[in-house]
């Protein structure tokens, strides 16, 4: 009797696990997994080497440097200026706070189209900011950057808010009455416990960029091997019919997206036990 007593499992305080894990293994399932399937499905109407001549030819690869490369340097801007931001938004007060705190969620409300348009007018040779410049900005890999920081700026932030606000000034006090610097405050401090949110933010900014469509198709110009994005010419070949030119093209998009992603989560992963726990 005391053995069964012991076997027996707590009762849970919200019951339904089961019904909840169906649910969701269900949901994962139609929208992401499935979708995804369609891809390889329909690249498997093609031979092995029709896949590779497709996938290596110069003016994809060309378009993959160009997308993880701007994705990537765009990430690395946001992990610095959102954390910036992020900082001043939760440790300081100061005149229109609010809507300054407001305006960083604009890029999630905009349509990417409106911000494209938006940006090609003020970096252009002759736009209210590219006018001062002895060099382009628009049609070239840095105004894309400049477009992708854009979008992808709210990610670091609001990833990075929240656990700010957690931080205690008592804490950055004690440090400093034991005889810290401010450096040393920071980096053995604050740093630790940023760490992980800032990993995450950068994951979700540098995700959210490779796909980006909208925005960049108007300030990149769109010239084939120097700012074609690899999403555009997934849509080209979508236009001319050619449907599995464009998934074999979203397939390799697809792998080395996951794989990047499914690193940075590993570093994220070791992070919190480093800093965390």
């Amino acid at each position: 009797m005391s053995s069964l007593t012991l076997k027996k499992k707590p009762a849970r305080v919200i019951p339904g696990f089961h019904l909840s894990l169906g649910y969701t293994m269900l949901y994962v399932s139609l929208l992401v997994l499935l979708p995804l399937a369609m891809i390889f499905i329909q690249t498997m109407s093609l031979s092995w080497a029709e896949f590779v001549t497709i996938i290596t030819d110069p003016r994809a690869v060309a378009s993959y440097k160009l997308s993880f490369g701007t994705a990537l340097a765009a990430g690395l801007l946001n992990v610095v200026f959102g954390t910036i931001i992020a900082w001043v938004l939760v440790r300081y007060h100061f005149p229109f706070k609010r809507i300054i705190d407001g305006l960083v969620d604009l890029p999630f409300a905009l349509p990417t189209a409106v911000a494209g348009i938006a940006l090609t007018s003020l970096y252009a040779p002759n736009g209210w900011i590219g006018q001062f410049f002895d060099f382009k900005i628009a049609f070239t890999p840095l105004g894309i950057i400049i477009a992708l920081t854009f979008i992808g700026l709210p990610f670091v932030v609001r990833t990075v808010q929240p656990v700010l606000q957690n931080i205690s000034t008592e804490v950055e006090e004690a440090s400093a009455s034991l005889g810290a610097s401010r450096l040393q405050t920071v980096i053995k401090i604050i740093f630790p416990e940023l760490a992980p949110a800032i990993l995450t933010g950068f994951s979700l900014a540098f995700a959210r960029a490779l796909g980006e469509y909208g925005s960049v198709v108007f300030i990149a110009g769109n010239m084939p091997m120097k700012t074609e994005i690899t999403p555009l010419i997934i849509m080209t070949k979508l236009e001319q019919y050619d449907y599995a030119g464009a998934t074999s093209i979203a397939a390799v998009m697809l792998i080395t997206s996951f794989v990047l992603l499914f690193t940075i989560n590993l570093i994220q992963w070791l992070a919190n036990r480093r800093f965390v726990h």
